[in-house]
């Protein structure tokens, strides 16, 4: 009996002491605990840590100069400019990229200007119109409204934008996040689906990255389909294409699995330009 006392004594002692310190613990907090959406899982768009905001950057070994320019969220054909890098954007590990134009350096080409004749001096004041720059982006495939379309200008990928021929799903399965236009939004959508399920490509192209450089995007894919789409399947249990290798839309490219995720899924993306765009706009209706 005098045992049992002693036991419930110390208990309660011990409780006496832990209760305050847990309190203030609880108190003290600053910042709050992490969202989870409905299945439990951290969104990608607030575990990814990936995007690069500093205006040069050093490349590391796997990575590529699309890998990059996803991660800043720019055309690739810029930054390609910005540091004179001609197709098909070579780089190697321990390169510094500009990611600005404020630290690229000039083109070593001079630019001469005629001088300007009396007939085209005269031309200059004479009202003659200015060509009008589009008003609306063409991430749909649409042509800019209030333009004069000729054959020639149809041609010029700053008006027009080059639509894809066809669309097609990249996995079955249930949406489970949609894209969103906020800041930390999700910048694609993500397909729920079971290990070892189909990822096909969306679209005919070519597989200008393939590995796991990317934090937060796991086993990554992504596909160029000409100039201004590129489309990125991220979270692969395994990748089955190459870097460079030409694929059709309905090809398999990757198995769905969920490395850098909490479950099983596709996190699937399409960019416009450089800039992140809604899948949905794209696929079939199902």
């Amino acid at each position: 009996m005098l045992g049992n006392q002693q036991y419930q004594l110390s208990k309660y002692l011990i409780l006496s002491v832990l209760l305050p310190l847990l309190m203030i613990g609880c108190s003290t907090r600053k910042s709050p605990a992490p969202v989870v959406d409905v299945q439990g899982a951290i969104p990608l768009s607030q575990k990814v840590k990936n995007s690069i905001a500093a205006s040069q950057y050093i490349v590391k070994k796997g990575e590529t100069l699309y890998s990059i320019a996803w991660r800043a969220d720019v055309d690739v054909r810029t930054l390609a400019k910005l540091n004179n890098i001609s197709s098909p954007y070579k780089i190697f590990p321990g390169q510094k990229l500009n990611l600005s134009a404020k630290h690229s350096q000039p083109s070593s080409n001079k630019t001469y200007t005629k001088k300007p004749t009396k007939s085209s001096s005269e031309n200059m004041h004479s009202g003659v119109k200015k060509a009008v720059a589009p008003n609306k982006k063409q991430e749909y495939g649409g042509i800019a409204t209030g333009q004069n379309v000729s054959k020639k200008s149809v041609t010029n990928p700053t008006v027009f934008s080059q639509k894809i021929r066809k669309w097609q799903w990249p996995a079955k399965g249930k949406i489970i996040a949609s894209f969103s236009t906020a800041a930390q939004g999700n910048k694609g959508i993500d397909i729920a689906g079971r290990r070892g399920d189909k990822v096909k490509a969306a679209a005919d192209g070519k597989v200008v990255y393939a590995g796991d450089a990317l934090n937060g995007y796991g086993k990554l894919i992504i596909v160029k389909h000409n100039d201004d789409y590129l489309s990125a399947y991220a979270h692969n249990d395994s990748i089955l294409v190459k870097e460079q290798q030409s694929v059709k839309a309905g090809d398999v490219i990757a198995r769905m699995g969920d490395t850098d995720a909490e479950r099983v899924m596709l996190h699937f993306e399409v960019r416009f330009r450089g800039k992140s765009v809604n899948p949905k706009k794209y696929l079939p209706k199902k």
